[in-house]
């Protein structure tokens, strides 16, 4: 469990908070009393926070994915590269115009397999938040990441992108440097990339902000993810005029892992700790390395050739329709 200087609940947590702040006061009762055995009690109020985590997550709905997906302990990019790569060697800049924070990449050691990891990063406090715009890229964000997925091509290395955006960045300066055609050329290029491309959702999903980095053989969602064109209050406010409706529109927009999963728009979900990842960092990042080693292995296995036509078939039968 990482280590927060005080935990934060969001609203339906609250059954938990509460367990949790009887268990925190039991343990500085046990450190002034040290006569007293307060281990037993202790013991049993952690089994029944764990089993309160597992009862909420198994019944939320897709609103409070949403939610969880965006709780302000949850693990960012670098805490996955942390816990998963050793060896990692940050790269910065786009070579044209400056280094994007909300977006960070660069070589790092995967099971002793060297990887190239790109990620979105969100900052863990206000002043952070700002240095990172809040996960959202502008262009050269966009580019930073074309460039290291093409330094990860010319030698033949793997490339493993995680996704964490409410969007790209839409301000008119992102438009003027051309946020647009950033992402379109990313998506084209990923297309065409010779080395194997796993991309995983690991908080939110959103637009073309995510597809900038999202296209790849194989795309993995986190359980408490979400991943769809447009964020819930967005959609409320353009059907409804208001976002009174967002919750409506999280149910309507089919935006959970499972929902993704059934629709055939992602390969495999990622089981979370119970209560969501930000419980236990080490857990969710082990989960999920043992969902991209095999994954790696098996895509090394096949011709670039045929990987790319694969990869091409894979996106061009998604979706449905009536006529």
């Amino acid at each position: 469990m990482p280590e927060f200087k005080q935990r934060q609940f969001i609203e339906f947590e609250k059954p938990i908070k509460e367990l949790f702040d009887q268990s925190a006061q039991l343990k500085q009762m046990a450190e002034k009393n040290a006569q007293v055995d307060y281990k037993d009690a202790i013991r049993q109020l952690e089994e029944r926070i764990v089993e309160k985590r597992r009862e909420i997550t198994q019944n939320l709905t897709p609103w409070q994915q949403v939610q969880l997906s965006r709780h302000p302990d949850r693990p960012y990019t670098n805490a996955y590269i942390k816990r998963m790569f050793t060896n990692y060697i940050e790269l910065y800049g786009d070579r044209n115009v400056r280094d994007d924070k909300a977006i960070v990449g660069g070589f790092g050691l995967l099971d002793g397999e060297t990887v190239m990891v790109i990620g979105h990063q969100k900052g863990i406090n206000t002043k952070m938040r700002q240095l990172r715009n809040f996960g959202m890229a502008n262009p050269e964000g966009y580019r930073k990441a074309l460039r290291l997925m093409k330094l990860a091509e010319k030698f033949n290395k793997p490339v493993v992108t995680l996704i964490d955006t409410p969007g790209a960045f839409p301000g008119a300066e992102a438009e003027e440097r051309g946020q647009g055609e950033a992402i379109a050329r990313n998506i084209y290029e990923m297309m065409r990339l010779r080395v194997p491309v796993i991309c995983v959702i690991i908080g939110e999903g959103a637009s073309g902000g995510a597809l900038g980095i999202g296209v790849g053989d194989r795309v993995l969602m986190l359980q408490n993810t979400w991943y769809t064109v447009i964020s819930p209050e967005n959609c409320s406010s353009i059907l409804w005029r208001s976002w009174e409706k967002k919750e409506l529109a999280a149910e309507q927009l089919k935006l959970t892992s499972k929902d993704m999963k059934g629709f055939g728009l992602v390969d495999d979900v990622v089981p979370e700790p119970y209560g969501g990842a930000h419980w236990n960092y080490e857990e969710a990042a082990n989960s999920l390395k043992a969902h991209l080693l095999p994954l790696l292995k098996e895509l090394k296995a096949i011709d670039p050739d045929t990987r790319i036509k694969q990869r091409i078939e894979k996106y061009s039968k998604m979706g449905f329709w009536q006529e």
